[in-house]
C-alpha cells in the first residue's frame, strides 16, 4: 500500500518543522513507521533529522552565491529549482518502505503555495495519498481578525492546490483556556464569530473587510472547526491521524 503523505504548511514561526518531527516520533511510538522530508533549501537547523532533506540538492546560501541574489530572490529562485529537482527528490523518498511519509514545506508560505514547484512535488507523490495540515498561528487566532484572515488564507492555499485539509490551532499550549474557549466557539459558531467581528469593528476599521471575507468564505463553505495540536503535550497528534485515515483510506486503521 503507498504511503500517506502529510504535509505541514502554515505562515513563519507557526511550527511546522517542530510538528513534524512530533508527529514521527508519535508515529513510532504507536508502532508505526514514518519518514521526514525537509522542503526548505533555506533552514539552518532542524528539530529533527530528516530522512530526505532537499538540501541535499539546494543550499540558500550557494545560490545566493552562484546567481549573485539577496536572500529574498535567492528564496524564490530556490521554491523554482525544487521542481526541476522533484524527480530525484521523489526517486529518493519511493526507496523507503513506510506508512507516512511527512513533509515539512518551506518557513515562507508563498514559497510553497502560491510557486508552480508545489504542483509539481504534489504531482510526483501522488495526490490522492495526500492531505495538508495547514497550521494557525495561535498568536494571531487568538482574535476575531485574525482568526478569519488565517482561515482566508488556508482556504487560498486548499483552492489552489486541491488536495484535502485539516486545519489545527498550532502550539495549543500556548493558549489560555478563555482564549481557547474563543477560538472554539468561532470555529462551531459562525454567528458568535460575527458578532465578535462587529464588535471590534468599532476599534479596527479593516474589520469591515474582514466581515466581508467572512460572508465569502460562508458562501463557499470553507468556514469551519478547527483542531489543537501541540508538540510540547502531544495533543492533537492522533486526532490528525485519525482524520488522514478518515480522508485517504475511510477510517481504516494502519496495519502495525
Amino acid at each position: 500500500m503507498a504511503p500517506k503523505n502529510l504535509y505541514f504548511a502554515g505562515t513563519a514561526g507557526c511550527g511546522k518543522s517542530t510538528l513534524t518531527g512530533t508527529f514521527q516520533q508519535w508515529m513510532r511510538n504507536e508502532g508505526f513507521d514514518a519518514i521526514t522530508v525537509n522542503l526548505d533549501p533555506g533552514v539552518d537547523t532542524l528539530p529533527y533529522e530528516p530522512d530526505v532533506d532537499i538540501r541535499d540538492w539546494i543550499r540558500l546560501s550557494e545560490v545566493m552565491a552562484e546567481y549573485g541574489l539577496g536572500p529574498n530572490g535567492a528564496q524564490i529562485l530556490a521554491a523554482d529549482m525544487l521542481a526541476l529537482n522533484a524527480k530525484e527528490v521523489v526517486d529518493v523518498i519511493d526507496t523507503f518502505n513506510t506508512d507516512y511519509v511527512l513533509i515539512d514545506t518551506p518557513g515562507q508560505l508563498e514559497l510553497f503555495a502560491f510557486r508552480q514547484s508545489s504542483r509539481v512535488i504534489l504531482d510526483a507523490m501522488d495526490r490522492e495519498s495526500s492531505v495538508l495540515a495547514f497550521l494557525f498561528d495561535p498568536v494571531v487566532a487568538k482574535n476575531p481578525n485574525g482568526f478569519v484572515t488565517t482561515f482566508l488564507l488556508s482556504a487560498t492555499v486548499q483552492f489552489r492546490l486541491t488536495v484535502p485539509m485539516v486545519t489545527m490551532i498550532a502550539k495549543s499550549d500556548l493558549l489560555t483556556e478563555p482564549e481557547r474557549q474563543l477560538i472554539e466557539r468561532w470555529s462551531t459558531d459562525k454567528y458568535a464569530l460575527w458578532s465578535d467581528l462587529c464588535d471590534e469593528a468599532a476599534k479596527d476599521p479593516q474589520t469591515q473587510i474582514n466581515l466581508e471575507f467572512l460572508q465569502a468564505l460562508e458562501t463557499v463553505g470553507v468556514i469551519g472547526g478547527v483542531g489543537f495540536t501541540s508538540s510540547e503535550t502531544f495533543e492533537g497528534i492522533a486526532d490528525i491521524y485519525a482524520i488522514v485515515q478518515q480522508l485517504i483510506e475511510g477510517g481504516e486503521d494502519i496495519e502495525k
